[in-house]
């Protein structure tokens, strides 16, 4: 099932950040350290590209991101020009803090004090833009949700009288190219629940975890892995929990149910610290498509 989700008023929020870019310093990319490039949206790039914009990508919830891989990922992107990568998690305020000093080391022309620095946060659904905004301004003013496209509008707030920023609406973009984008971001919550059905993308993402994470399986929920694929990863979960569809005969196992917990324990991370794809893996899964073959297990 090919994964696609682009809500209409993401139309008018995508032209009116072209607008505002024209306007903006440094755009700040919040993406998810998870799933770096599946959660990054290329027309931001395009954007911020045509504008000549330098960029600060933020790897955010990096505290549930497998620290070897997210050095990595910081590793490919400061390689790229005009690009700055940092691991944050927003909801540490010490972390959020450094944002704005590290803006400034992106626009050296707005440290002489004569045009405050104008910084635009950008990325799509569900990756802690408002988070990171609340985290700045040390208060509330950005709605938080557990849910995409929880903010609708663009709001601009002064950060002293050197420095303005703007938080944007989460942005998709209208074709996902990649079918192993849509089910990572599925599985990361940042693609509506209307748009999927759970118990595929918790198939997908247990077939991802006994490839990279086994042991994260077996400790979680108990189970033996040696021999066993993804399907059957759902159902040992579903068995381990007790998730039987009532009334039906002979206990049939309801794999919805059992999918919805192994989703919710990765996006929590109590499977631990997990990240869905890495710089060669995404090279590797390119080079398959490229050449019309399925991606080797990295």
């Amino acid at each position: 099932m090919a994964i696609q989700w682009f809500p209409g008023h993401m139309t008018s929020a995508r032209k009116k950040a072209a607008e505002t870019m024209a306007l903006t310093d440094v755009v700040i990319e919040v993406c998810d350290a998870r799933l770096p490039e599946a959660s990054s949206n290329p027309m931001i790039r395009e954007l911020r590209l045509h504008r000549q914009r330098p960029c600060l990508k933020l790897l955010n919830k990096s505290d549930l991101a497998d620290p070897v891989v997210t050095q990595a990922w910081i590793d490919h992107y400061n390689s790229q020009p005009g690009v700055k990568a940092v691991a944050i998690s927003s909801k540490n305020p010490a972390e959020a803090a450094r944002v704005p000093s590290l803006c400034k080391g992106l626009a050296p022309h707005r440290n002489d004090g004569v045009k405050p620095l104008r910084m635009l946060i950008m990325g799509i659904p569900n990756v802690g833009k408002s988070t990171l905004m609340n985290a700045l301004l040390k208060r509330r003013v950005a709605a938080v949700g557990d849910e995409p496209a929880v903010t609708k509008s663009q709001m601009c707030i002064d950060l002293g009288p050197t420095m303005s920023i703007t938080d944007t609406p989460g942005l998709m973009w209208p074709k996902i190219k990649h079918d192993s984008d849509g089910f990572m971001l599925a599985a990361s919550h940042a693609i509506g629940r209307n748009a999927v059905i759970d118990s595929e993308v918790a198939i997908f993402l247990a077939g991802l975890l006994l490839q990279r994470y086994p042991a994260a399986l077996a400790e979680r929920y108990g189970i033996a892995v040696e021999g066993i694929d993804a399907v059957a990863v759902v159902e040992a979960v579903a068995k381990k929990r007790g998730c039987i569809l009532k009334g039906r005969r002979g206990g049939e196992l309801d794999l919805e149910k059992a999918g919805m917990i192994l989703l919710t324990d990765y996006r929590s991370g109590k499977l631990g610290r997990i990240s869905l794809e890495t710089p060669q893996s995404r090279a590797a899964m390119l080079a398959a498509e490229y050449l019309g073959e399925p991606p080797a297990a990295d």
